[in-house]
């Protein structure tokens, strides 16, 4: 098939006019971040190329993330399934990337997307360093995924990411997509399961909570969103983020929770003893 002469121009060459918030952080535009290129296929019509592509591949994502800041740091809490349609594929991936000892990425989406562009920033974040002499802040990394993430818009990627962390600053938490788009919150919650997330954190969510009650509150939240998700579910891992580097609190089966939650079956929500 003959192609047409695509520019692969932004490919090769990341925008710089995306970098403003970054540049902001003591970002240097002439610093090599490691910025990776790949061909585009070599079709007549690129969109409808991968409509049709997408049309045979027809990705369904199943995952709950979610993270909070508070007066203790910020909680990071995860599960573990992987699913491919009605199919679970795994029920021990790690969503929960280790970006350097003070950033925390989360996957939900695809999972091949997110485990290579947040092991990417990883790189990017230690060229900076390397290149500068100081630890990047939260605020630049997440700027130097959404930048990633832009220039690659539009070409089939699936990625809701979080990025957390602590700098001088404070603590930071980033939500990131695969359309580029970058947003500074206190609460979020991505994934099919985070409504259901998002009505234990409503619930449960203050400012001034003690360590081990936000703990709690990001461990019962992802419990509820497994149960009521087909397809999230496997393990809840929780991450807690201080001046001091994050640490991984816990990994604990969601069956083993919900039985400490519920020993007593009659007393879960889903099985009522009151008549209709």
């Amino acid at each position: 098939m003959v192609g047409l002469g695509l520019d692969l121009s932004v490919l090769e060459n990341p925008s710089k006019s995306a970098a403003t918030d970054a540049q902001l952080d003591g970002l240097s535009v002439g610093v090599d971040l490691g910025m990776q290129s790949f061909p585009l296929p070599q079709v007549h019509d690129l969109d409808s190329f991968e409509r049709e592509v997408m049309e045979y591949v027809k990705p369904s994502h199943g995952t709950t993330t979610l993270g909070f800041i508070f007066q203790g740091g910020v909680i990071m809490a995860v599960d573990s399934r992987a699913s491919m349609g009605s199919y679970i594929s795994s029920q021990t991936v790690k969503k929960v990337i280790e970006i350097n000892p003070f950033l925390l990425g989360t996957m939900a989406g695809g999972a091949a997307d997110c485990q290579f562009w947040l092991r990417n920033l990883g790189t990017q974040c230690r060229l900076y360093e390397l290149n500068t002499g100081k630890r990047i802040t939260v605020r630049a990394a997440s700027k130097l995924l959404a930048n990633t993430m832009y220039s690659y818009k539009g070409m089939g990627l699936s990625m809701g990411t979080m990025v957390a962390g602590w700098d001088a600053t404070g603590p930071g938490l980033y939500y990131v997509d695969s359309d580029g788009q970058r947003t500074k919150g206190q609460v979020f919650s991505v994934g099919s399961g985070s409504l259901y997330a998002y009505g234990v954190l409503d619930q449960g969510y203050k400012w001034d909570l003690d360590v081990e009650t936000a703990v709690e509150l990001g461990r019962r939240a992802i419990y509820h969103a497994t149960f009521r998700d087909a397809v999230s579910g496997g393990t809840v891992s929780v991450y807690h983020v201080t001046e001091k580097g994050w640490t991984k609190i816990s990994g604990t089966d969601v069956g083993e929770l919900h039985y400490e939650y519920y020993d007593n079956p009659e007393k879960h929500p889903c099985n009522g003893t009151q008549p209709i």
